[in-house]
């Protein structure tokens, strides 16, 4: 018999937006689907479905892919939660959370990611770049669409 150590995450990362919370709350919602890319801009077919129990999850196509989490709330355009394995196909749960803020003419997105469960040290340490990369993202779209 084996046993493993069970590990924690806790993230918190903040940026400002340069548009309104109804933007920003687009852009998120466009990079948890068709707007998904991996760090190397290579595309990653994900699909999101924004509703309460809505799935959040990658489609490989011929009903095959990798679930990822479920919507817990969502509140357009000031919160949104996901939960599930995300990322992670060993025993993990994964809580995230975007909250938007206005602050002047921009908005406050912060996003934390609480998991916790058998986390390989790979997916703790990576998963801080992970989500600046996200963000950036977010933030890219965001300007985009308030620009038009």
């Amino acid at each position: 018999m084996t046993s493993e150590a069970i590990h924690t995450l806790h993230i918190v990362q903040e940026i400002v937006i340069e548009s309104s919370p109804e933007i920003a709350f687009e852009a998120i919602l466009d990079q948890l689907g068709p707007a998904s890319e991996m760090p190397d801009g290579k595309p990653f077919p994900m699909k999101f479905e924004a509703w309460p129990g809505g799935r959040w999850f990658r489609d490989l196509g011929n009903n095959t892919g990798h679930h990822w989490a479920h919507v817990q709330v969502i509140k357009p355009p000031t919160l949104l939660e996901l939960c599930g394995p995300m990322f992670m196909s060993y025993p993990a749960v994964n809580f995230v959370q975007y909250r938007l803020a206005p602050e002047g003419n921009s908005t406050r997105l912060k996003l934390t990611h609480r998991a916790m469960g058998l986390i390989n040290e790979e997916h703790r340490t990576g998963v801080v770049e992970g989500w600046a990369y996200e963000l950036k993202k977010i933030q890219e779209n965001a300007r985009r669409r308030a620009s038009r």
